[in-house]
């Protein structure tokens, strides 16, 4: 019986997440916390040995997932670095403060903005529109070699995570939306050879 392995984690704590504003597709870097987050999540991992890494290309992401691997000692492992696997885009949300922008919006559409399934905010995406460019990206790029037995880790965000999961795990928009991802937290899937899901816990 072979066995394949996913790990999904989001980045560590960015700049913006901090300083509680909305970050989506602008490159801030982590704070000194999240480099410490990066570099835990990979001694957790020391257990694990990855054939391939997919990132996005957010420096946020890029630097977790380069901290993780030095530090589960998976050096020189081949990433891919795609836009698919970028955070939803917040459009004229981004770099605002999310309680500057309740008292600007009202709680409630900010809240419909942040937590529907398919209502984008002004010149933004949604979780759908999000899911539509990352799952076709996994399905493409991700799962065939998974399917060939590579073990693969993908440092992301935590939109772009929450529409993988909710293909991966078969949940409904209304399950992923509560679901929460932690920053910098393995999320690991363990396959049998048809792709059924034997294991599946955050780390």
């Amino acid at each position: 019986m072979s066995h394949t392995t996913l790990v999904l984690i989001r980045h560590g704590q960015s700049q913006w997440n901090l300083e509680n504003k909305f970050t989506g597709w602008v490159d801030v870097p982590l704070t000194p916390k999240g480099e410490e987050e990066a570099k835990d999540a990979g001694k957790k991992l020391a257990n694990y040995t990855f054939d391939l890494a997919y990132t996005s290309k957010l420096q946020r992401a890029q630097n977790t997932l380069k901290m993780v691997l030095e530090n589960s000692n998976n050096i020189g492992v081949p990433t891919t670095e795609d836009l698919a696997l970028n955070e939803r885009m917040y459009g004229d949300l981004q770099g605002l403060d999310k309680t500057e922008t309740e008292q600007k919006f009202g709680v409630e559409q900010v809240k419909i903005w942040r937590r529907s399934y398919d209502i984008a905010p002004p010149n933004g995406e949604s979780l759908k529109d999000t899911a539509a460019r990352v799952i076709p990206y996994y399905e493409s790029e991700i799962l065939p070699k998974l399917k060939a037995g590579k073990n693969i880790i993908v440092a992301a965000h935590g939109n772009s995570l929450r529409a993988l999961i909710m293909d991966i795990e078969k949940m409904s928009p209304e399950e992923i939306l509560a679901f929460e991802i932690p920053t910098a937290t393995p999320r690991i899937y363990v396959f049998d050879e048809n792709m059924n899901i034997l294991e599946k816990r955050f780390l």
